[in-house]
């Protein structure tokens, strides 16, 4: 048993670590399809990565200790089996177990030929739940069927050439029961989803929930803070090529900084409606609540978002001050110093504060930048 929760254990950090690389990607595709995040799909995606690396573990896991099993093999080692039901006749050998005889029955529990078997049974079924997900309808079963044997097909080849290679000999089996345990598991996990998935909104549900807010043209606060995102990272980017080519000092670092925002919340929305690039990729654009130029409330949100900018940059120049211990000033440095570790500490917090209070608002707040700027965002062309 402890090699199962060894394989879960492994599982479920490398699902951590994954979500933390997956979820902006997953957001920016939920907001780009639904216009909002759905928590139900959100869970389904997540949930399914999870699982599909335990199996994957409960599979693979443990490696051996050296990539040259074979070293650990005799040379009459069996890398395979081809005969249908073997695991009935594992079971049923040295059991004490009579066909004819019910009381006996009850040995079958306690042979471990059994509970690979079962294993091997339930490893699969929660992936036909997945498949009845994303497939449907219950007139696929036999696409499911085929999915799930070409899956666990998979995971015996990649078992049986040493993951294709990495070791010089098998360390697991081929195993044909394990082919049809698993199928066959899928499969009643796929006639069984419905169980699981009355619990979550359908399809239909999220795409009407979709239409409706599409239709009161609501734009959640998040699509405005992943569009934002999306800004200061081509920024970010683009900057780290420019530093790249031809180097930075600490007055050029900043002073390209300033224009490549300028250039991304102010010039090009000048020149696309009021749109910036995180925008246009988010489907929504800005208009002004108040009736002028979209290019004015433009540059006003552009100055909002460069003096932050710039007094982000003035703390922490302020707090990068160093003078000789044997300088008159060197008390206000020390001063100026904590002041400044204190001012970034602060500035951080009302950032985050004002981020939360925004998201929680569900719109009915926007960001200082856009309140400030007199902009409102919407869906329509």
């Amino acid at each position: 048993m402890s090699v199962y929760t060894h394989s879960i254990m492994v599982a479920s950090l490398i699902t951590i670590m994954l979500s933390f690389v997956l979820f902006v990607p997953w957001l920016i595709y939920t907001y780009r399809k639904y216009g909002y995040l759905s928590f139900s799909k959100t869970i389904i995606m997540f949930s399914f990565i999870f699982y599909f690396l335990s199996a994957l573990c409960l599979v693979l896991l443990p490696f051996p200790e050296t990539r040259d099993t074979c070293s650990l093999q005799s040379a009459d080692t069996v890398y395979y089996n081809l005969h249908p039901f073997q695991f009935v006749t594992d079971i049923l050998e040295d059991s004490g177990i009579v066909l004819t005889n019910p009381s006996t029955w009850l040995y079958i529990a306690k042979q471990p030929a059994f509970f690979q078997a079962f294993y091997n049974f339930l490893l699969l079924m929660p992936f036909g739940v997945y498949l009845r997900y994303f497939l449907k309808k219950r007139e696929y079963w036999k696409r499911a069927f085929l999915f799930s044997f070409l899956l666990t097909l998979f995971y015996e080849v990649t078992q049986v050439t040493g993951i294709y290679g990495i070791f010089n000999c098998a360390y697991r089996i081929f195993d044909v029961d394990d082919l049809m345990l698993n199928s066959v598991g899928a499969l009643l996990g796929f006639f069984l989803a419905p169980v699981v998935w009355a619990l979550f909104p359908s399809h239909a549900a999220v795409e009407a929930k979709a239409a409706e807010m599409a239709k009161k043209d609501i734009v959640k606060p998040l699509s405005i803070l992943l569009a934002l995102a999306i800004d200061l990272f081509i920024a970010h980017c683009i900057w780290m090529i420019i530093g790249a080519v031809i180097g930075y000092s600490n007055t050029l670092e900043f002073l390209v900084k300033i224009a490549l925002y300028l250039l991304l919340f102010g010039v090009v929305p000048s020149f696309t409606n009021g749109a910036t690039l995180g925008m246009k990729f988010m489907r929504f654009t800005m208009v002004s609540e108040n009736g002028k130029s979209i290019i004015y409330q433009s540059w006003r949100r552009c100055a909002a978002i460069l003096v932050v900018v710039c007094i982000s940059k003035i703390i922490a120049i302020l707090g990068h001050i160093q003078l000789d211990m044997d300088s008159p000033f060197y008390v206000l440095q020390i001063v100026i110093t904590m002041l400044a570790f204190i001012a970034s500490l602060v500035l951080m917090m009302v950032i985050a504060i004002h981020i939360v209070r925004v998201i929680i608002s569900g719109g009915r707040r926007r960001l200082f930048m856009d309140q400030y700027a007199a902009l409102i965002a919407t869906r329509k062309k």
